[in-house]
């Protein structure tokens, strides 16, 4: 795995290693887990590609767009326009939202993010058209590397939980499962995933 991984994270493995339901998915697939591109910017563009498509979509549309921007930086997006990064794959929407980003980087970006709770990044993300709850999620696991972060909102992971419980028909009972992981619901989320697809998933 490339880029900075968390300091949590081996202790996160043990713990899990030892949970009756997880476990044998924790041990099937590993100690590695996840880390950071150390690159905000880039790893929102990236969760807003992956909005809602499969990842193998995602990867394919992301491959066209580094290509065509060379770097995923704002100034290279603003160098372009929303029809040619449409043009890569993407939906209008989400071409106008990488742009809406890309305009606002300078107050998107520059938080002081090391004394911000999960809820306060989250508030923050949230303000800038195209950033949901999903994806500031996706943003506190895989930028930020927070450790207790749980996506309801992920279908991967209710199906990934599901295939552990499969009586846990709705979300409400599939929140109370993953209480059992905390405080790394990350790392859960991260293995859960890997039932689904054993591909690592990467923003």
């Amino acid at each position: 795995m490339r880029g900075r991984t968390p300091s949590w994270w081996s202790e996160a493995h043990d713990f899990l290693s030892e949970d009756d339901l997880l476990g044998p998915v924790v041990q099937r697939f590993g100690p590695d887990g996840i880390s950071s591109r150390d690159d905000l910017f880039q790893t929102l563009v990236r969760s807003i590609v992956g909005q809602q498509i499969s990842v193998l979509a995602a990867d394919a549309i992301w491959g066209r767009l580094v290509e065509h921007l060379g770097e995923v930086t704002p100034a290279a997006v603003l160098a372009s326009d929303q029809k040619n990064i449409a043009a890569c794959g993407v939906t209008r929407p989400k071409a106008s939202y990488i742009h809406g980003l890309a305009e606002r980087s300078d107050e998107l970006l520059h938080q002081p993010w090391e004394t911000m709770t999960d809820e306060a990044i989250q508030k923050h993300l949230v303000q800038f058209r195209g950033i949901g709850p999903w994806t500031a999620e996706m943003i506190l696991m895989f930028h930020f590397l927070r450790p207790d972060v749980f996506s309801l909102g992920d279908i991967g992971l209710i199906r990934g939980t599901q295939r552990l419980v499969p009586e846990a028909e709705t979300k409400e009972q599939v929140s109370e499962i993953a209480e059992r992981w905390r405080p790394y619901r990350t790392a859960a989320a991260w293995y859960l995933w890997r039932i689904l697809d054993p591909v690592p998933v990467e923003y």
